[in-house]
């Protein structure tokens, strides 16, 4: 037998050990649009447009929020990773609607004037299936402890809760 032979099998194994391995691995599931916009009216932290951007990694699926127009106020501060940040969407699945909520402790250090940027929010609470979309949750100003959108709660050196609603839609739902 030559040694060509001899390999074809090695060769065939280890293509089926590839082809079993990626079949296993959770595949990622696209959300569309990737980013959108929604305005925010967050009392004192300012008012304007927020940038949102969905990832879904097959297990498991997050929301990061960016904006210039939201920002912490003059003589506060906010260490790596003090900020509790949860936001709420609704979500419409099969013409029933129903509201999800991503929630996480990840932010970069932050002062008084900084842009905000935080997360990625993990889901949290509510389940998200392939073709579901999320949108804002709406409400009328002001926001308070009880009426909220998007949750801001700083610990670390500043502390503060800072309630904010969304003032209108996404440009574009998410479709999960």
């Amino acid at each position: 037998m030559s040694s060509n032979r001899r390999h074809i099998p090695l060769v065939l194994a280890a293509a089926c050990s590839v082809a079993g391995a990626l079949a296993l691995a959770p595949a990622a599931h696209a959300v569309t649009p990737l980013t959108a916009t929604a305005t925010y009216d967050c009392g004192a932290w300012g008012s304007g447009l927020a940038t949102l951007t969905a990832t879904d990694s097959g297990t498991s699926k997050s929301i990061k929020i960016t904006s210039t127009a939201i920002t912490m106020p003059a003589g506060t501060s906010a260490d790596p990773n003090s900020i509790t940040t949860t936001l709420k969407l609704t979500k419409t699945s099969g013409g029933v609607t129903s509201q999800v909520q991503f929630s996480g402790k990840t932010n970069p250090g932050l002062s008084g004037g900084n842009p905000i940027t935080l997360g990625p929010l993990k889901l949290t609470s509510g389940t998200l299936a392939a073709g579901d979309s999320t949108n804002s949750v709406v409400l009328a100003s002001p926001p308070s402890a009880t009426n909220w959108s998007l949750q801001i709660v700083a610990s670390s050196p500043t502390s503060a809760t800072v309630p904010c609603v969304a003032t209108a839609n996404q440009s574009a739902p998410f479709v999960w």
